[in-house]
């Protein structure tokens, strides 16, 4: 068994000079840094006072869901001898507000995958349901991750 551990440094950036002196007396700007990478400019999310044009907490949820469906997908196609050629995802993850508090109910991730050989297009479910019990990122979540896949082939065309 391994153990991983992950480190990044983050930065309210948000004090308009007067600090939380009321809810509408500073932005929530903030600024993620991790060694090696792009820096990350977050903020909240639009109906909670925070700039639209950054990043935010619940979606990049649901972009670390969805890479992480990705990236298992990529390693099980290969332990199954599958040739994926693409993949999109456009996730979409349902909260539930309530008070101050929220939590989300699940995400639906939609991948769209192309594969070389229409043989395997039967294959591909079980392909997500071995990725989705592979992700670190889902198997750690409290509500359900659904899967909702769609397998091309490498000429583009839906399989009948």
């Amino acid at each position: 068994m391994a153990t991983h551990t992950y480190a990044l440094d983050l930065t309210w950036t948000g004090n308009l000079g007067t600090g939380t002196s009321g809810y509408r007396e500073y932005a929530r700007d903030v600024l993620a840094r991790s060694d090696g990478r792009p820096d990350l400019e977050l903020s909240a999310d639009k109906p909670f006072r925070g700039d639209p044009a950054r990043w935010n907490p619940e979606v990049l949820l649901l972009a670390a869901l969805s890479e992480c469906h990705l990236l298992s997908l990529l390693h099980v196609a290969v332990m199954h001898g599958v040739t994926v050629v693409a993949y999109e995802d456009s996730p979409i993850g349902t909260m539930q507000q309530e008070g101050i508090g929220g939590h989300f109910t699940e995400v639906l991730l939609r991948p769209r995958v192309t594969i070389t050989d229409p043989a395997h297009v039967a294959l591909m479910e079980q392909i997500h349901r071995e990725a989705g019990a592979a992700c670190f990122i889902a198997s750690s979540m409290n509500f359900p991750v659904r899967h909702s896949p769609e397998t091309l082939v490498l000429d583009g065309r839906k399989p009948s």
